[in-house]
């Protein structure tokens, strides 16, 4: 039974659409039938709650007195350097980005590094936050030295902009190497001590729209708290990967990018997060609703922790002259139940991603449309899917010379 959109909108202003979690879906059906299930169910609403190095900001500070160009000079955000190859006073701040003085290559048991995620949580938090810039000067901007406190209120504008988010499924991190590794999957012990994995399983956006159906450019989704929008597929959006029957890629696949307003977001569900002898990142909640406009749709969201695999990779061989060993795949189910059997040997596993976080976003999600507060948003443009000529490719590198 296919619906429209329009039709389901109209429900929800109504309040009388039928929305259902990602989980509560699959009783739903298991007790009313699938037939049932296609007429009555509008939108089934996923989250995840993890760390997205691919985040930051762009902001506009507004102009001091005398003005200064920012634009090609210096500028620091609590000693965390911020981009400003733009304009005279908009600024751009990564997640990943570190003062210039971190020993970034060194480890240190126990180091905590402050980065570009725990200054933008700062931000959101209403903390005050070092502004630091130098400049050349020129005639209509003579100033050449700024030393200020800025805070998110007072900014003419603060954006979340994120160029890849919510990947769909990801690698399972372990280590066969007799050393420890320090890697953006954690802490990974030698001689297979530990399993790390980072995915919201059959929460996960992507996951329980494994083709891009509904989810495209222009989908409006839970963003940090706030209200965000699908702005482009993102970086190493990959949808070429090899997929099981039930269309779930086995390898990591499709990524977003998401665009939302930093002032609407709250710090329960933005935080900056510092990731031991890595550097910084940003841990996100990101929350999408899809529209149930078909079977097909409908099918696409029953999937459980154990229709989807994830393989697993020896993270200890992953150098520069060779690509990582990919040892087994395993189910979500048996990643979440603690431990899984690699190479005869039992290892216990942990997620990077909350599930209970996750389960909380769609849950407020849900809420937000049966509210009548939040309007399904149509796609302007549908993602790269199997057939386009987007996809995943290595860095080509060239003699310098060439």
């Amino acid at each position: 039974m296919n619906k429209t959109l329009s039709e389901i909108n109209e429900r929800i202003q109504r309040r009388e659409a039928v929305v259902l979690t990602a989980e509560e879906v699959i009783d739903y059906v298991r007790q009313n039938g699938f037939e049932r299930a296609a007429r009555t169910v509008d939108v089934v609403t996923t989250g995840t709650f993890s760390p997205m190095c691919s985040s930051g900001m762009y902001m506009n500070v507004g102009h001091s007195k005398p003005r200064i160009k920012l634009g090609g000079g210096n500028a620091t955000l609590n000693d965390v350097p911020a981009y400003t190859g733009l304009a005279a006073v908009d600024l751009f701040l990564g997640a990943g980005a570190i003062p210039e003085d971190d020993p970034r290559n060194k480890i240190y048991p126990g180091e905590f590094r402050y980065g570009g995620g725990h200054v933008i949580e700062d931000l959101v938090a209403g903390r005050d936050v070092r502004l630091q810039a130098s400049a050349y000067g020129t005639d209509c901007y003579p100033r050449k030295r700024l030393d200020t406190w800025i805070r998110l209120a007072d900014l003419n504008s603060a954006t979340l902009f994120n160029i890849r988010n919510a990947y769909q499924n990801y690698g399972v991190a372990v280590n066969c190497s007799d050393r420890m590794h320090y890697t953006y999957m954690g802490v990974l012990k030698p001689n297979l001590g530990n399993a790390n994995y980072s995915s919201a399983g059959a929460l996960s956006p992507l996951l329980n729209d494994p083709d891009y159906d509904t989810i495209g450019i222009g989908t409006k989704v839970f963003l940090g708290g706030g209200v965000g929008y699908v702005a482009w597929h993102g970086t190493q959006h990959n949808p070429h990967v090899p997929r099981l029957d039930n269309d779930v890629p086995r390898a990591p696949a499709g990524t977003l990018t998401l665009i939302g307003d930093l002032k609407q977001m709250s710090t329960r569900w933005l935080v900056g997060t510092s990731m031991l002898g890595y550097g910084a990142t940003l841990t996100l909640g990101i929350g999408v609703p899809i529209p149930i406009l078909s079977d097909r749709v409908l099918q696409h969201t029953l999937i459980t922790d154990a229709d989807i695999v994830a393989p697993v990779i020896d993270y200890s061989t992953a150098q520069p002259q060779r690509e990582p060993d990919i040892l087994a795949e395993v189910t979500y189910a048996e990643l979440r139940s603690g431990a899984i059997t690699l190479l005869q040997k039992r290892v216990p596993t942990s997620s990077l991603s909350s599930y209970p976080r996750a389960r909380e976003i769609a849950s407020i999600l849900k809420s937000w449309i049966g509210s009548g507060s939040f309007l399904l948003t149509e796609p302007v443009a549908p993602l790269p899917g199997r057939s386009s000529e987007v996809g995943y490719h290595h860095l080509v590198e060239r003699p310098a010379g060439e």
